[in-house]
């Protein structure tokens, strides 16, 4: 998969939920989400791993494990498994 899939399955004004299907992908180099928004995310399948850059906190998530990211915590996604489907639900609120 080239590219990560994200669905937006609901939104109003102040929630969107989305469904984020990755393989592999990570986010460039220096790069680190700074979001307006909460988000909660909780992962269906597969691995990934958080980092946030205070601290340089790392987070290694497994099926089943979730996590709030207020808005404007600085993080980016430093892995998805290569071997199967990650598959993210994220609620931004």
């Amino acid at each position: 998969m080239p590219r990560e899939l994200i669905e937006i399955l609901q939104e109003n004004n102040t929630v969107r939920i989305e469904r984020i299907v990755s393989r592999g992908q990570n986010s460039p180099k220096e790069f680190w989400y700074d979001q307006d928004e909460n988000e909660w995310v909780i992962l269906l399948k597969g691995s990934a791993v958080l980092l946030f850059k205070d601290k340089n906190k790392i987070v290694k998530m497994k099926v089943g494990d979730y996590i709030k990211i207020p808005a404007h915590k600085k993080h980016r996604v430093e892995e998805t498994s290569k071997i199967e489907d990650t598959i993210w639900l994220c609620v931004f609120y």
